[in-house]
């Protein structure tokens, strides 16, 4: 990654940083909030039709009617004889509120005191506008790629329908993948978050009048209330977060990371009903070494230890139902953790090329959210979370991002492309 080699590229980025600007302006003018979702064929478009313009081969389908996945590839020049890379990042942005104060409407970015303001700046469309204009002055100044670079241009992630896995089970891999949502210029992993559904259910429905039988001595019916009993299997949660609060840990985590919400709470018919069924909507995160699939047989082995001490219970265990690739339709989502090797070649270069830019390392972090990163290394896929904007402005009411912080991103990622593109295996 020869200094005097990439050096056009770099003064190139100072000297037209009104054209990255102005491509991020592009992206963030096509509104693309989810929810709703369903509505990013316009900005999808726009994308392929900028990668096409760089000579990718463009692969774009529907995950859902409305809602596109983009993905360009661009062959490298030397076949399998260097490292192929990802860059990868979502379209969709978070929602609105139509009380919201946006200064100009959140779709109608403007700059100012050195930052662009616009739904999406910072997450994640901040990310996608420097990688695709890095790889454009790359491209522009005659520099080969030597390995593959596909370029993902994913939906969903804000609601959970995984535009990425979609990408993964079409079987795009590479050596190493490179999810530029927002980090504030961190290398960063990522704790994994599933939630899901757990149901208390009787076989028979009881009118309310028959409770006196159910409660008192020698009543003589059994029957329960599923609400109540559903009282047991949120303290029996409560139980397990603590215990996993004592005994579990992770480096850059702060201790109690893994937590167990009970989010949400449906239950009963009527009053004339003594309630049959009862649902709890839990939200579980769990540290980067661990995978989503043990979490879920942990808690399912803990409740029906509960249910197994309880009379009731015991005949009417409680069912489970986990994930989903849809907050929308399924209301129920699942965020793979990812694992960060600070010790990868990847990894490496990618502190290196940030060191060159700032003159410091970037440090190694645990993302307090989560990001389509996950589903790369669920894949396999050796992968980390690096780009610009702070965590702080994502999903807030007139988002921001530096201009600054934004063009030397831009820098680093030339940077990273040009090296990485050009490791022999």
């Amino acid at each position: 990654m020869s200094g005097d080699t990439l050096k056009p590229v770099l003064e190139a980025i100072d000297s037209r940083r009104d054209e990255l600007f102005a491509l991020l302006s592009r992206l963030v003018s096509f509104e693309t909030p989810a929810p709703p979702a369903r509505n990013t064929t316009g900005v999808q478009t726009f994308v392929a039709g900028e990668l096409k313009a760089l000579g990718f081969d463009i692969d774009m389908w529907d995950v859902h009617p409305g809602d596109p996945n983009v993905v360009g590839t661009l062959k490298g020049t030397a076949g399998d004889r260097m490292k192929s890379l990802i860059l990868n990042g979502h379209v969709d942005v978070a929602e609105i509120s139509p009380d919201e104060a946006w200064e100009t409407g959140p779709f109608r970015p403007f700059i100012r005191d050195g930052r662009i303001c616009g739904r999406g700046v910072a997450d994640m469309k901040g990310g996608i506008a420097g990688a695709l204009f890095a790889v454009k002055l790359l491209k522009e100044a005659g520099l080969g790629f030597g390995g593959d670079l596909i370029f993902e241009s994913v939906i969903g992630e804000e609601v959970g329908e995984a535009g990425t896995l979609q990408c993964c089970k079409r079987g795009y891999t590479a050596d190493f993948a490179l999810v530029v949502d927002t980090t504030d210029l961190a290398i960063q992993g990522q704790g994994g978050v599933i939630t899901g559904w757990i149901t208390v259910r009787s076989p028979q429905t009881f009118h309310d009048g028959t409770r006196r039988d159910m409660i008192h001595a020698g009543g003589g019916l059994k029957g329960a209330s599923a609400i109540e009993k559903m009282m047991k299997i949120i303290a029996g949660l409560n139980e397990l977060e603590r215990h996993w609060a004592v005994m579990k840990s992770y480096p850059g985590c702060p201790l109690g990371s893994t937590t167990i919400n009970p989010a949400v709470i449906e239950g009963g018919r009527h009053a004339a009903f003594i309630a049959d069924e009862c649902r709890l909507w839990v939200t579980v995160h769990y540290y980067p070494n661990e995978h989503h699939d043990t979490v879920v047989q942990e808690i399912e082995t803990h409740l029906k230890a509960v249910a197994a001490a309880d009379p009731w219970l015991r005949d009417n265990p409680p069912t489970f139902r986990w994930g989903g690739t849809s907050m929308i339709i399924d209301r129920g989502e699942v965020f793979p953790a990812l694992e960060v090797d600070p010790d990868h070649p990847a990894v490496k270069l990618l502190g290196a090329g940030h060191a060159a830019t700032f003159g410091a390392q970037p440090p190694i972090t645990v993302s307090p959210s989560v990001t389509d990163g996950g589903w790369m290394g669920d894949a396999g896929i050796p992968a980390a979370i690096y780009g610009p904007g702070e965590l702080s402005q994502a999903h807030s009411v007139n988002e921001s991002l530096s201009l600054d912080q934004l063009v030397d991103y831009t820098k680093v990622m030339a940077r990273f492309i040009h090296g990485w593109l050009n490791t022999p295996r």
